[in-house]
């Protein structure tokens, strides 16, 4: 998408639109796609050499389509409306798609700690009202965030569920860790859900139309982040104990 301005008042412009594009309506949001050449090529590419190189095929395609719900469909769309849309975008890239492609195709950086302060520090900064705001306005910023999010997230879940680690210790250290990353982001959601304004001016003037005003919307967010988020964390603990299972099994 292009970075474009709008005429505000004569003479004067708005801000830049933010990389998904302006704020949706409901009518029209199953119609915002977001067909990028660049992120649709960027994709394609990524697709073309998973089904290449990837070790399971499947994980690698379910963790690619979490990349096309998180950038390609509305969903893109809606984060610019709702912070709410913005803490789900998260959960599909942290959740989904990044354990997926773990799964399916690792990435062999040397263990877990790189990726786990990779995507704590982008979960925070995404969370901070001035980082929130600079991503609003550039792209290079926005991807950039993005980028740290999905390659911490890619290394976090490829360390702690790759396929040579059956060792007791070993099993312990990932489940703390990704305890850990679900406590990080139970903390976040608790310090939305309880905050007593809205953080981030960019969706003052979008929930409306969505029937929510922009502190319901931002405790909704919290909610999905903390309550969810946490679930779909033990979730993550729950198959590392399996996989630690299954290998230890197999030895």
């Amino acid at each position: 998408m292009e970075q474009l301005s709008f005429p505000d008042t004569p003479g004067r412009f708005s801000q830049p639109v933010p990389y998904c594009g302006p704020a949706p309506s409901p009518g029209a949001l199953w119609l915002d796609w977001n067909l990028s050449p660049v992120l649709v090529a960027l994709l394609t590419a990524l697709l073309a050499a998973g089904l290449w190189r990837a070790t399971h095929r499947g994980a690698f395609a379910l963790g690619w389509a979490g990349l096309v719900i998180a950038f390609v469909s509305p969903l893109c769309a809606l984060t610019t409306a709702l912070f709410l849309a913005r803490t789900g975008h998260h959960l599909v890239l942290l959740a989904l798609a990044t354990p997926a492609l773990a799964i399916g195709w690792p990435l062999r950086w040397p263990g877990r700690v790189p990726g786990f302060l990779m995507t704590v520090a982008a979960l925070v900064l995404w969370h901070l009202p001035a980082a929130y705001t600079l991503a609003w306005d550039s792209h290079a910023a926005y991807w950039a965030l993005q980028g740290a999010l999905l390659v911490g997230g890619w290394s976090f879940w490829s360390a702690v569920l790759a396929p040579d680690q059956a060792r007791g210790d070993s099993v312990l250290a990932d489940t703390a860790f990704v305890l850990g990353l679900g406590s990080v982001m139970s903390l976040l959601g608790a310090l939305l859900t309880f905050a007593p304004r809205p953080l981030y001016g960019e969706h003052l003037a979008t929930t409306d139309l969505w029937g929510l005003s922009a502190l319901a919307d931002q405790q909704a967010a919290g909610l999905v982040m903390w309550v969810p988020g946490m679930v779909l964390m033990s979730a993550g603990v729950a198959l590392t104990l399996v996989r630690a299972w299954r290998r230890s099994a197999a030895a």
